[in-house]
């Protein structure tokens, strides 16, 4: 079968960054899916495995967690799906990835696809609506007032692939006042359009700005991009035992001793967590998707499809992996077929 990979960590801007491959199509046994992948997004993580995850000398890694397809086969301990379901997912990033044209992925973390999605719609959903679901209600916790902080919700990088989702979960399912940032006029526009009660300049310090809404200090905090960069505005701003929640990693690692004074809380949301290490909750990553097709087919959801970048090969996913790392990216980046 066809799939894309890379055989050493290369910049994007290398020719050989990402290679077409041709591998067997692998087995599906226990929990596990055989899902033949209709369309994949492209996140972040992508291109931070990429750089820094060299495969084993002569060996090739496929890369790819969001997708979208249809069961094809199934293992003998399957009980949630049967050949011919539409399905999409996030994937686990300990095994092989969805840039194939067929994937394993344990049904314990798949969920239906939303009826009124295509798939590339759908693919732009999984690892963003998983990071954002867990980081709002399994760590933040934001349905848990804080005393005496207001009850918002600062969600920095909000035109983001998390943000996006994130500005539209605490629209929908809770009754925060939602402040995004964003810094472009198309990205500031993109924040409002999924929600945002208030918008406010990433590139400006943001403590002063949170001040200047009236709304007193927010009870939660979730950092999407650039953590060290905001973490000063971040402790000024929030309530004392407040809560905040980070999903990137800072280069020069990141200092908690400035949040001791306020008692504030911090969480580290990782998707992959559950997958990786099979929790005693892995199927809340099904639950949790099934929930979100719902909210989408019952119109309270959108997709954060913003572009589709053609058919899955290295060379789309090498344009794709380019942008992202940018840093300009609107939404989610999408490639379907082969």
């Amino acid at each position: 079968m066809r799939a894309i990979g890379y055989k050493s960590a290369k910049p994007i801007t290398d020719s050989d960054g990402l290679v077409d491959l041709d591998v067997p199509v692998p087995e599906a046994k226990g929990h596990d899916l055989l899902v033949e992948v209709k369309a994949v997004s492209v996140n972040p993580v992508d291109t931070k495995v990429r750089r820094n995850q060299p495969p084993e000398q002569g060996q090739a890694r496929i890369l790819g967690f969001d997708a979208a397809g249809i069961v094809k086969s199934v293992g003998e301990g399957v009980t949630l799906f049967k050949p011919g379901d539409e399905v999409f997912y996030a994937g686990a990033i300990n095994r092989p990835g969805s840039n194939s044209e067929f994937h394993l992925v344990d049904e314990r973390i798949v969920g239906r696809k939303p009826k009124s999605l295509s798939f590339e719609e759908a693919a732009a959903l999984p690892l963003t609506a998983i990071t954002a679901y867990e980081a709002l209600f399994d760590r933040l916790k934001v349905k848990d007032p804080v005393a005496g902080g207001a009850n918002a919700i600062l969600i920095i990088g909000g035109a983001g692939g998390v943000g996006s989702i994130a500005i539209q979960f605490a629209r929908q399912l809770t009754d925060l006042t939602v402040i995004a940032t964003a810094s472009r006029p198309e990205t500031k526009e993109w924040a409002k359009s999924l929600g945002a009660h208030h918008v406010i300049d990433h590139s400006q310090p943001l403590a002063p700005q949170v001040e200047a809404l009236g709304l007193g200090a927010p009870a939660f905090v979730f950092s999407t991009t650039q953590s060290d960069l905001h973490a000063a505005d971040s402790v000024a701003l929030i309530a004392p035992q407040g809560r905040f929640c980070l999903i990137d990693d800072p280069a020069g690692g990141f200092d908690a001793m400035p949040f001791k004074r306020k008692a504030i809380s911090i969480h580290w949301e990782m998707m992959f967590a559950r997958p990786v290490f099979e929790t005693a909750d892995i199927l809340e990553q099904h639950n949790l998707l099934n929930h979100v097709s719902e909210l989408v087919d019952a119109g309270q959801i959108k997709t954060t499809l913003t572009d589709v970048f053609g058919t899955i090969s290295a060379a789309n996913l090498m344009k794709a992996h380019a942008l992202i790392e940018s840093g300009t990216a609107r939404g989610k980046i999408v490639l379907a077929g082969f």
